[in-house]
């Protein structure tokens, strides 16, 4: 994939932050020693659990609803080091970007890549299911020391983030596709590409269909199983785990899903949410829980998550 071009656009001031703070601060944050970074990013995913009400409270109601067996004194643990993995994960970011892969070489592991080199080896495409870890950006540069990969992703709003982020991705993705990009991302299936989807966000019913998930019904989109026809690709998952401590990463591929696409996309979006659940269970506050999972509810059921501030001073107004 090409980079973005280059405009003038970009200059202009309202993306000064991006070329003059932010770019130099990443470059910076990257050359840092791990200790150091994992020190720094602590501080400041605490400071962000302190000032950030309500991406606090949205975490803390995922944590309640998905670990119910949980005390509540364990599920507020739960929620702080959602946000301390966050906040290291800024650094993560940082060195996805700008370290060089090989510094890699030795600080991660993998299991289960004799599956998919086997899937490989039947010359078709792979359909790679993953999950929105806090690493997110890391785990695309750890994949690549073992298998080349494409992309699914979402494009940012700022242009000129946008354009960095994906000429900083160059170096590791074959292929990065806009989510709405169906016509690349079939292309990539039909010439036998591993693209790395994933589908654990909630973007209602015209895409999806109820779920279960950590024992909630989650809209769950249904593309999977659309996408696996394009070319009978395999479907397995993914999973990315770092070290509570140390700077070392392990990666966890699983079995082919046998058997799917079924007839029922009901009982496929299903059995997709139950691996990812069961992934996600090995480090579960190195998840995103930040996104509202469970804001698209069955008829006659109240969302779950607090209302937002400008919402509440609305009916204030209103009363």
């Amino acid at each position: 994939m090409k980079a973005i071009p280059f405009t003038w656009h970009f200059l202009h001031p309202r993306y000064w932050p991006i070329w003059l703070l932010l770019i130099p601060l990443l470059f910076v944050f990257s050359k840092l020693p791990w200790g150091i970074q994992r020190r720094i990013g602590t501080f400041l995913g605490l400071l962000v659990y302190s000032v950030i009400g309500q991406r606090r409270r949205d975490t803390a109601t995922n944590i309640r609803l998905c670990f119910p067996e949980a005390s509540e004194n364990e599920q507020a643990m739960m929620v702080k080091d959602v946000f301390i993995q966050g906040g290291i994960s800024i650094f993560e970011t940082a060195n996805a970007w700008f370290k060089p892969k090989e510094y890699y070489h030795k600080k991660v592991t993998i299991q289960g890549l004799h599956h998919l080199q086997a899937a490989k080896a039947e010359g078709k495409g792979i359909l790679l299911l993953g999950a929105h870890y806090s690493f997110v950006d890391l785990c695309g540069l750890l994949a690549i020391i073992f298998f080349p990969v494409d992309t699914v992703y979402r494009p940012q709003n700022n242009k000129a983030l946008e354009y960095f982020m994906v000429k900083r991705r160059l170096r590791i993705y074959d292929y990065q596709i806009d989510h709405d990009n169906m016509r690349l991302l079939i292309k990539a299936l039909k010439e036998n590409h591993t693209v790395w989807y994933t589908p654990d966000q909630d973007f209602g019913l015209k895409q999806g269909v109820f779920a279960p998930f950590f024992g909630m019904q989650a809209a769950t989109v249904t593309a999977p199983r659309r996408l696996q026809k394009i070319n009978n690709s395999a479907v397995m998952l993914v999973h990315f785990r770092r070290h509570p401590v140390l700077e070392q990463y392990e990666i966890l591929i699983t079995p082919r899903l046998e058997n799917y696409p079924s007839d029922d996309p009901v009982a496929d979006a299903s059995l997709v949410n139950h691996h990812l659940e069961q992934l996600i269970r090995r480090s579960p506050t190195q998840y995103m829980w930040f996104h509202r999972r469970f804001k698209t509810r069955p008829e006659g059921e109240a969302m779950p998550y607090p209302k937002k501030r400008r919402h509440l001073k609305e009916e204030q107004r209103n009363i």
